[in-house]
């Protein structure tokens, strides 16, 4: 990247490589608008010597002087017109000069204001923050504005995070010599170097929390929520702390996943036991361990009771006294509790009157806990109810635990979206997640409210997303899987931006101005999602993939418990005839899918056991829209492949060669899953493909 780790670039293969993402800083092509910007943009002003404070002058020097074309010297004060002041008032006395406190205030530590001022008689562009964290965002969103090429005369904006806790989840695993250790590694190896820590800090580390700054995220669970106790054992802790120091310049607080039976493992105590006082002692003391390595530590999240995952079940507490007892310890840190709703298995035997389908498991354990966690607790909830398909319906707690604060957490890294291999881009399926209508409270009450707590008053509203990013030089493995990164942090910000604005956004910053270019990417990116469902999982089919490590290739005889399929029919009854799964929701929400004819057929066999014969509002016949749904997908993708070709010669050559065989490594899986369920569905059915549909 252009910018503070100059020195993580000059390892790299050339100035249109991947591993500067949407932060280039290249020249503004348009000269006058280029001249233009100059004159609003003349020098940067920074007080303050705190790690953000220096961040935010590093940034701004070095993304002017990218997008301008001329170096953009550091002054201590405004001395000509076009000064760029970016601070917060208390560290800032120039923009504690101006008097917009009050403002600030109301958008909190977080937000922002960018507005032309004049200071010491010179007209200035100043970028105040409630916070430090507040003026390093703006000064981000400020360097975005130039990379959009947007106006800069009188300039008026103010901004906050609709969600106070935006935090990657890596899933990343504990070896003191390896960097191979991720859980759906789809990018390569850990980013963590353990072996070099605490005395080799890879300036790539730096990178990492720049493009997530520059995004809004605001915290990172470094480890995996499957969690090793090595991650909090007192002689790896300075490991620890010299990631947190790194994070610090850029407003991030770094958070650990930990084991619940730590006190035993580590402690040598005979049980875990949430209300033994020797427990909560242990957890007392190590987190005070902790602090006193990093002392804006941000908290714990936790996997309990699940996929072979410790928790308080086993000591007959339910998974509230577990959250609440690590909260307890924390509180006096100012640390929280995100607790995980992943629960399901042989763990929750413990616990009577569990049903057997799987989907309906978290919200039987949670739901009758809603008002029992402590308020530095937050639920942290899977955007659907089984493990971040394709296609599946709003996880059913969203709007029915309105005494919790509940959190959402989604999957970036594409564990069963297309690994590495296919283009996926989520950001049109996260949005219509969010602005689906739990109609908990009456209409309107979308699950972007209860995330926001704004449904429910809650103080904490959190934004999870199971991180991407690893060594490739790219970073996320696939080239265009950064933009799921890029729309991450935005939507993680602000839900309620749409998706072809994202698009835009992204695309502009990491490839160019071209209307072609930028019309071309932006449509590839948002018809990508629903192309890769139709050839995977069409009308709601669920878990098609393999068992194996890389979750690629369908692998429909294996899955049969949950999609359902028969000699007669496809699809998991979860109706009131059923499973009785649909009445997890409210009323109107569980009719609407109760009922065959009301039921949005991408969920039909999510909902229902369908004949194959069973005619779709098309008028086809259910097993003829699922052959050509497979044909579909493959013949979308050949469509992403022209798009695509139409750019060479106004995408540069490394980069246009690199995605394309990424898309010819994803017509192959296409086909792969066409021949592979046409075949399993004609089986089973007896009912062969109509000729003329192929």
């Amino acid at each position: 990247m252009n910018g503070p780790s100059d020195a993580a670039v000059s390892a790299g293969t050339g100035a249109e490589e991947w591993y500067r993402l949407w932060l280039r800083y290249v020249p503004v092509s348009d000269a006058g608008l280029r001249e233009a910007y100059r004159s609003h943009a003349a020098e940067v002003v920074v007080e303050g010597s705190t790690p953000i404070a220096a961040s935010m002058r590093d940034e701004l020097r070095a993304g002017l002087s990218g997008l301008l074309g001329v170096e953009v010297p550091v002054s201590a004060e405004p001395g000509r017109a076009g000064a760029v002041v970016a601070g917060c008032p208390a560290t800032s006395p120039l923009v504690a000069g101006l008097g917009w406190g009050d403002e600030l205030a109301k958008l909190g530590p977080e937000g922002f204001i960018i507005r032309s001022a004049r200071i010491n008689g010179h007209p200035v562009t100043v970028i105040a923050g409630g916070g430090e964290r507040g003026a390093l965002y703006g000064a981000f969103r400020y360097l975005r504005h130039l990379q959009l090429q947007d106006d800069l005369s009188s300039l008026e904006i103010k901004d906050q995070p609709r969600n106070n806790l935006r935090v990657l989840n890596h899933w990343d695993n504990w070896h003191p010599t390896r960097h191979d250790m991720v859980e759906r590694g789809y990018a390569g190896s850990t980013l963590w170097q353990w072996d070099e820590l605490p005395d080799t800090v890879d300036p790539r580390y730096r990178d990492y929390a720049r493009a997530n700054a520059s995004i809004g995220i605001n915290g990172s669970v470094i480890n995996n929520v499957s969690a090793h106790v090595e991650f909090i054992q007192s002689e790896n802790l300075p490991k620890i702390a010299a990631l947190a120091d790194v994070f610090r310049a850029y407003g991030i607080r770094l958070y650990l996943s930990v084991r619940y039976d730590s006190p035993m493992v580590l402690g040598g105590l005979e049980k875990s036991d949430p209300l033994d006082p020797s427990v909560q002692a242990w957890w007392r003391e190590k987190i005070a361990e902790i602090y006193g390595h990093i002392p804006d530590f941000g908290g714990f999240l936790v996997k309990g009771d699940c996929e072979g995952q410790p928790g308080p079940l086993s000591y007959g507490r339910s998974h509230a006294v577990g959250a609440n007892m690590l909260a307890d310890a924390l509180r006096p840190h100012g640390g929280i509790v995100m607790w995980r709703t992943f629960v399901y298995g042989k763990e929750l035997d413990r616990i009577g009157g569990i049903s057997e389908d799987r989907v309906k498991q978290g919200f039987e354990v949670f739901y009758p806990l809603d008002g029992e966690f402590a308020d530095n607790v937050v639920v942290q909830a899977k955007n659907g109810p089984l493990d971040f398909q394709v296609r599946e319906p709003v996880n059913p707690l969203f709007g029915q635990m309105p005494n919790t604060n509940l959190g959402i957490e989604v999957q970036i890294t594409q564990e069963y979206t297309g690994g590495n291999v296919a283009l996926c881009w989520l950001i049109p399926q996260w949005k219509e997640i969010f602005d689906f209508d739990t109609l908990a409270k009456g209409p309107g009450s979308t699950v972007r409210k209860v995330v926001e707590g704004s449904l429910d008053g809650h103080p904490l509203s959190l934004v999870a997303g199971v991180a991407n990013t690893g060594t490739d030089r790219n970073w996320t493995g696939h080239p265009l899987a950064q933009a799921n990164w890029y729309g991450f942090g935005r939507l993680a910000w602000d839900s309620s931006l749409e998706p072809h604005s994202i698009a835009d956004e992204w695309t502009r910053m990491t490839f160019s101005h071209d209307d072609k270019v930028v019309r071309g990417i932006t449509g590839i990116l948002l018809g990508s999602w629903r192309t890769y469902e139709q050839f995977t999982q069409p009308l709601g089919l669920n878990l098609m993939v393999e068992r194996a490590r890389c979750r690629l290739y369908p692998e429909p005889v294996f899955r049969e418990p949950f999609h359902g399929a028969t000699e007669t029919g496809v699809g998991r009854d979860r109706t009131r005839g059923g499973t009785g799964y649909v009445d997890q929701y409210p009323p109107p929400v569980a009719d609407r899918f109760n009922d065959l004819d009301t039921c949005p057929e991408e969920l039909l066999l999510w909902f229902h056991h369908v004949p194959y014969t069973h005619t779709l509002k098309s008028g086809e016949t259910l097993i003829q829209h699922m052959y050509a749904s497979y044909r579909g997908g493959v013949r979308g993708v050949g469509v992403l492949i022209a798009a695509w070709d139409a750019l060479q010669g106004h995408v540069d050559a490394q980069r246009h060669d690199d995605v394309r065989q990424k898309l010819q490594e994803q017509l192959k899986l296409a086909e792969h899953w066409r021949d592979t369920c046409i075949c399993y569905f004609s089986e089973k059915s007896g009912i062969p493909e109509i000729a003329d549909e192929q």
